[in-house]
């Protein structure tokens, strides 16, 4: 699967998966076959997300990552080993270009989305872009980012729902924004694993609530999704990020055999309108 065959419409779930931060070779390496194979049964076009840097952590003394050289080559490992494209986050202009090179996808962070050096050094890579819609704009103001995005002639652009700050420590998914991000004309990508974040709601890291990933999934899917990105772990109790708000990998086959269920359902009834 190339990332610009990522269509709006009519295609099969994209499936967005890997550990919030690479902690190291052999583990995320296993990990990505996991789940590269889950997703080949499921049939499911398959991206490998992980981070080299956590630049974002809640506390200073958190574990952010193997850092930016080290991290790429273990990227370019799972990219040549298994084939499938690869997706990271970056944070500092100067990223991108090294980043690129490797991954098939940059992500600007959600807390980056307003960030207009950051985009545009990520769309001048030629690059596809991954924008994370910040916890704080509606989804119509997403245009804005995307339009620094195309304003480079770079129109491989994705946009993803994660959540929207609601009070003190809390996120929510509004079911409205599906639509409205999808009216852009780009594919629209739910993270269902961040929407399920407790931000710094548990003594200097985030919490999480895990057991709603089923329910929040599958009502993004039926809203008409093009994709789903899940931060999945082996282990997610010792997970040195977000491990609170993870897929546990053994239960990743039975929540993707339910999605695309419930896709090709919703591609039935588009179909016959």
């Amino acid at each position: 699967m190339h990332v610009d065959s990522i269509s709006t419409a009519g295609e099969s779930l994209l499936l967005i998966a890997g550990p919030c931060v690479i902690e190291d070779k052999s583990q995320t390496l296993k990990l990505a076959a996991s789940i590269h194979d889950i997703a080949q049964r499921c049939k499911m076009p398959f991206v490998f997300k992980a981070s080299f840097d956590k630049a974002n952590r809640t506390s200073l003394s958190s574990y952010r990552g193997p850092g930016l050289n080290k991290g790429l080559q273990i990227l370019d490992s799972i990219k040549t080993k298994y084939g499938c494209p690869v997706l990271t986050d970056i944070h500092e202009s100067d990223q991108a270009k090294p980043a690129a090179e490797i991954v098939d996808i940059l992500q600007i962070p959600a807390f980056l989305s307003r960030q207009t050096d950051l985009i545009l050094a990520a769309a001048n890579t030629g690059c596809a872009v991954n924008i994370k819609k910040g916890q704080f704009l509606s989804p119509l103001d997403v245009g804005h980012a995307i339009n620094k995005v195309i304003s480079t002639n770079n129109h491989r652009v994705l946009i993803t729902e994660r959540g929207t700050s609601f009070g003190y420590n809390n996120l929510v998914v509004d079911m409205r924004s599906f639509p409205q991000l999808k009216s852009f004309g780009y594919p629209v990508i739910y993270d269902v694993t961040h929407s399920l974040q407790i931000p710094g709601g548990a003594s200097g890291v985030s919490g999480g609530q895990p057991e709603f990933i089923t329910a929040l999934a599958s009502a993004g899917v039926a809203a008409g999704i093009n994709g789903v990105f899940l931060e999945v772990h082996d282990r997610p109790e010792k997970a040195k990020s977000d491990g609170q708000n993870a897929l546990p990998l053994d239960q990743l086959e039975t929540l993707l055999t339910r999605l695309t269920a419930i896709d090709r359902t919703v591609q039935d009834i588009n179909q016959q309108k």
